[in-house]
């Protein structure tokens, strides 16, 4: 049986259990998650959340990107949100290689020049925080008022520690 398969099969007891909550488009809590796509981090349970609470935006490493800024600015223009979260977190995979061996690396084996792509990798966790942070609120799209923190994972024991900026916000 495929991995799909089993999803599948899972999905079935899921829905007994879920009914039908018509829960709102919009997200209860009005905040967005910025966090890392590792299997490790289960945000919803790590936060405490339920269905219909936040956002959850994830990529490689949690960064904040082009396309991290459009889904942040649609999820705060259309759907009411009004609060971030950058939450990365320990042990990343993001901090196992650097741009050059990494595009070296896909040169090597798709055949693929990528020389010119930021693959955002990191080596200090809590100063990733704090670039993603900045980057965010110097965003033209990102309004003033909007209220940015950022926290750490740690993947061994749940704990997260608040990660602050020197900069005020």
């Amino acid at each position: 049986m495929s991995y799909f398969e089993q999803f599948m099969k899972a999905n079935q007891a899921y829905v007994e259990l879920h009914g039908n909550l018509h829960l709102p488009i919009k997200p209860k809590m009005r905040v967005a998650i910025v966090t890392c796509m590792d299997s490790r981090l289960h945000v919803a349970q790590a936060l405490g959340l339920a269905l219909g609470d936040a956002h959850i935006l994830r990529n490689a490493g949690g960064r904040v990107t082009e396309d991290m800024i459009r889904s942040l600015v649609i999820s705060q223009q259309q759907m009411g949100t009004r609060e971030i979260v950058i939450l990365h977190h320990t042990d990343c995979g993001a901090q196992t290689f650097t741009n050059h061996e990494f595009v070296a690396h896909l040169q090597q084996e798709l055949g693929v020049d990528v020389q010119h792509q930021d693959f955002l990798p990191f080596t200090d966790v809590e100063e990733s925080v704090r670039e993603d942070m900045r980057l965010l609120k110097e965003s033209p799209l990102i309004p003033e008022d909007v209220e940015i923190s950022g926290a750490v994972y740690d993947v061994d024991t749940g704990k997260m520690s608040a990660v602050y900026c020197e900069e005020a916000f």
